[in-house]
């Protein structure tokens, strides 16, 4: 049960919140969504012998922000500084045909980003990028936004049928519901809100390392957090390791979801990968990790009012 009347107020404003942000023929149903994937769709060519990805996808899975299954089962992070060095030409290959398939399947410009290991998009406005990288995030595909610049990830590593496919289907599954199942008045209120949030704090996104590897600040960064959290709810870190961010194992796929939402609905990107949630580690922004633990706490003492957790 609530504790108190501003509590119960608190979770209807999560709540809602949470709604607002989702196209609306998910507004009364998020809750049933279930994870359950469509399966892949295989590639097709053209006759110059180029993926044509404008000709893949017919429809899509379920938004991994409304309860579907996350494109990816883990992470797709950007390659390394080190890795892009070594094989600068294959780097600039991966990143050409990401821009390509981009370009193609959304209409939106892509150039390589200043930050080696990104492309990067411009969108039409800054609502557009600030959903779009909470919605791809959740898809478990890394991407970060500064203002109308949405970045993805990019590595010489990527292969066609597998990373690049990855990161220009996860774009075109959240570009699709965005602007294919939000009319202008709704991404206006879903802008509004998120102006709303930032007054309240700022969005707090991992920190990358252009070297792709945990730095003996961060991980101390994360064994603070961790702790703290073990403290306050009783819930354990994962032994998932990841350049900018800490997993917490959550009993269930329905409390990770339900804790992921309400999470990024509290201006925290978060995702999950099985049962494990994970929250962004950003010694710089969130210095003691004390606005994630917070936002943590709040969201975890909804959760057992709402007997999601026990």
């Amino acid at each position: 049960m609530m504790k108190s009347p501003e509590d119960q107020q608190k979770l209807k404003e999560l709540e809602l919140r949470i709604k607002t942000t989702l196209p609306e023929e998910y507004h009364d149903s998020y809750e049933e969504v279930q994870p359950v994937s469509m399966g892949s769709a295989s590639l097709k060519y053209g006759r110059d012998g180029k993926v044509a990805w404008n000709e893949i996808w017919g429809k899509f899975c379920d938004l991994a922000m409304a309860g579907g299954p996350p494109h990816k089962g883990i992470l797709l992070e950007p390659g390394s500084r080190a890795e892009i060095d070594a094989q600068p030409e294959r780097y600039r290959e991966v990143v050409e045909e990401i821009c390509r398939g981009v370009a193609l399947t959304t209409g939106l410009p892509a150039l390589p980003s200043p930050v080696a290991g990104w492309v990067r998009l411009e969108c039409p406005n800054r609502g557009t990028a600030e959903w779009l990288a909470r919605a791809i995030v959740m898809e478990n595909i890394s991407a970060r936004f500064f203002g109308t610049a949405l970045d993805l990830p990019a590595g010489p590593a990527y292969r066609v049928e597998k990373e690049i496919k990855n990161v220009i289907t996860a774009l075109s599954k959240t570009c699709h519901y965005w602007f294919d199942h939000m009319v202008e008045r709704e991404q206006k209120i879903v802008e509004a809100l998120f102006a709303q949030m930032e007054v309240e704090s700022p969005l707090m996104q991992p920190a990358f390392s252009d070297s792709g590897v945990r730095t003996e600040s961060q991980q101390l960064h994360c064994t603070q957090m961790s702790e703290n959290i073990r403290q306050l709810t009783g819930l354990k870190a994962s032994k998932h390791k990841y350049t900018g961010w800490l997993g917490v194992d959550c009993p269930d796929v329905r409390a990770a979801i339900w804790m992921m939402r309400a999470m990024v609905a509290s201006n925290v990107l978060s995702r999950r990968e099985g049962t494990v949630l994970f929250l962004p580690v950003n010694p710089v922004s969130d210095p003691a990790g004390e606005i994630v633990i917070r936002s943590f706490v709040t969201v975890h003492g909804f959760a057992v009012a709402q007997r999601i957790l026990r």
